[in-house]
């Protein structure tokens, strides 16, 4: 299992490119839940792959799932720190976290 420490500086654009996979909530505790949520399921895998000209040559392991992956969220010096537990590889995660929150994240740290 790794944990990646991330942080949104600015909720109101943390914002995927496509409206209809992006993340609606508002803070830090829905944050984390949906990208809990992402990683546990492959229902915002799903919904993306078929959004695709050829969503048959989707490549199939970035559905991969980690039923035990777990988030926290919280306000920390004026942004959004999440900690995120999975053992999903960084690829999966950078994927689905870009299509929830678009490239309003960074990575702080992995343990």
């Amino acid at each position: 299992m790794t944990t990646y420490y991330l942080s949104v500086k600015d909720m109101t654009k943390a914002k995927g490119p496509d409206p209809e996979l992006s993340f609606e909530g508002i803070g830090p505790e829905k944050l984390a839940q949906d990208i809990a949520d992402a990683m546990r399921g492959d229902t915002l895998f799903q919904r993306w792959r078929a959004k695709q000209p050829e969503p048959d040559e989707v490549d199939p392991s970035l559905g991969v799932t980690d039923a035990s992956a777990s988030a926290r969220g919280e306000l920390s010096n004026g942004r959004t720190d999440v900690q995120l537990t999975t053992s999903l590889p960084m690829r999966i995660v950078k994927h689905r976290l870009n299509l929830l929150i678009g490239s309003s994240w960074e990575l702080r740290d992995t343990r």
